[in-house]
């Protein structure tokens, strides 16, 4: 009775070896299915990213909440500019000392450009998404709005971003002024601003201005004499940190706190997203890069 009792265990334990033989050889043993990476934390009180072919939302964190935006709204203000009929680029704007005044009187950022000098509309593109200049913004405006005076014209191109934002189906979105410097009416969200990037990419201009490291202008001066400008220096310093980034755009203010908007290709993916209300220009960036490379581990 023993003797069979032990060919049996012996039969037993044969048989699991070689079972768990066979399940090493194929690998079956312990392969677990692989776990998601977890979503990274980050300082930003705001943040969407998404699959730029589709839509397809891959991080979000309070991405419907409204919050001000800082000059993330200048991605607005080029958009409804490139979407002008029959634009022409090298169209020249001279340069008004309202524009001036307005940046001194705001504090706020400027492409440094020169009372009475001849601009192209190319060039003040420019200069808005690189320096993040408020005299440009403010020219622009007063260019591609309607009316007999500046006021009105500056009221029609505000007029025109919201319609933008309005077919676009955006919900969460008001701008009140051209700039970002509002006066509590301009706001928008993470997935509002990513939806309104990943439209204006569909620009090869904005595409070009939004991934250029550095900018050198000519202008025409007063007396038609060639200006060359101090170089416009990109504020997005993803630009130079992390690979594959294609713009797009700083934005900040004592409300908005420290925003970015970014978008980065690799391996022909392309990413796109937001954070808002992050604690310095140097968080949101690295908040910008946690969320870029969780994106694209999930695109």
């Amino acid at each position: 009775m023993k003797i069979d009792i032990q060919r049996i265990r012996l039969r037993r334990t044969v048989g699991v070896a070689m079972t768990t033989g066979a399940m090493l050889a194929s690998g079956a043993l312990w392969a677990a299915p692989a776990q998601a990476a977890a979503a990274p934390s980050v300082v930003a009180k705001g943040g969407f990213v998404m699959n730029d072919a589709n839509g397809k939302s891959l991080y979000t964190k309070a991405a419907d909440t409204r919050r001000s935006t800082g000059s993330t709204t200048k991605i607005m203000t080029a958009k409804v500019v490139l979407a002008q009929k029959n634009l022409n680029l090298d169209a020249k704007v001279t340069i008004q000392m309202a524009y001036s005044d307005y940046i001194v009187r705001n504090n706020a950022s400027s492409a440094r450009l020169i009372v009475g000098d001849k601009v192209t509309v190319r060039q003040l593109l420019y200069g808005l998404m690189l320096p993040s200049g408020c005299d440009a913004a403010y020219a622009l405006a007063d260019k591609f709005g309607t009316g007999s005076t500046r006021a009105a014209r500056v009221k029609s191109f505000i007029g025109k971003m919201n319609s933008e934002a309005t077919k676009l189906g955006l919900k969460n979105t008001h701008f009140d002024s051209f700039d970002g410097i509002g006066k509590g009416k301009n706001y928008s969200t993470p997935r509002d601003l990513t939806k309104i990037t990943s439209s204006a990419m569909k620009s090869s201009t904005f595409r070009a201005i939004v991934k250029t490291k550095k900018y050198t202008a000519k202008t025409t001066t007063k007396t038609g004499s060639t200006r060359t400008m101090a170089p416009w220096t990109n504020t997005n310093n993803l630009l130079n940190s992390y690979s594959g980034t294609i713009g797009v755009k700083t934005g900040s203010g004592p409300e908005a706190k420290y925003c970015l908007v970014f978008a980065a290709t690799q391996n022909g993916k392309t990413v796109v997203g937001t954070v808002l209300a992050s604690s310095s220009s140097t968080q949101r960036e690295t908040d910008a890069k946690k969320l870029l490379s969780y994106g694209f581990g999930k695109v």
